[in-house]
């Protein structure tokens, strides 16, 4: 099944580090291969989501609704 990425919202984000981030949000989309009959590719979301640094850095939703960057102890807050 091919999977790919839709970005749904960007924002500025403030760091536990001082430093200023942009965070990018995106939803995890499937192809649904019976739609095809138009010869158009038809997308469906799944219901995943993740957040990422411009960079490409992955960063974690903590149940709390608190932001982590990845492999760090640097938290974001939605400035």
């Amino acid at each position: 099944m091919e999977r790919k990425l839709h970005m749904l919202d960007s924002f500025a984000a403030r760091g536990s580090d001082g430093g200023t981030y942009k965070v990018l949000a995106y939803e995890h989309l499937v192809r649904d291969e019976a739609m095809l009959i138009d010869g158009h590719d038809h997308w469906e979301a799944t219901g995943q989501s993740e957040y990422r640094l411009e960079d490409g850095t992955r960063v974690d939703l903590l149940r709390d609704g608190a932001m982590r960057v990845a492999g760090s102890d640097v938290t974001l807050q939605k400035s």
